[in-house]
């Protein structure tokens, strides 16, 4: 496997572990604390940073932020993106 791709791999998986325990920390914040919430503007953030597939399999999941537009249309917009460009990118190093 080209050094390339492990790189991206590692980063796709950092960016989404983190975006996978924010959205779950929201979501629980949510539902108990009603307080200390994680703002949108973050998750979005970490959606287009590369943790999208991930944060919208687990909102899918745990049926958090389902009902927002912007989450519900947004994340497979950014997901296709996102497998667009790194699929470019990695058609143009080879």
């Amino acid at each position: 496997m080209p050094q390339t791709v492990k790189i991206q791999l590692a980063y796709f998986l950092a960016v989404s572990v983190i975006g996978l325990i924010l959205t779950v920390y929201d979501k629980i914040a949510a539902k108990i604390a009603k307080r200390h919430r994680v703002p949108e503007k973050i998750l979005m953030t970490f959606g287009i940073l590369g943790g999208a597939l991930v944060m919208y399999i687990i909102m899918q999941l745990i049926r958090h932020k389902t009902r927002k537009r912007k989450f519900a249309v947004g994340f497979p917009v950014i997901i296709v993106l996102e497998t667009t460009a790194v699929i470019a990118f990695n058609f143009l190093l080879t």
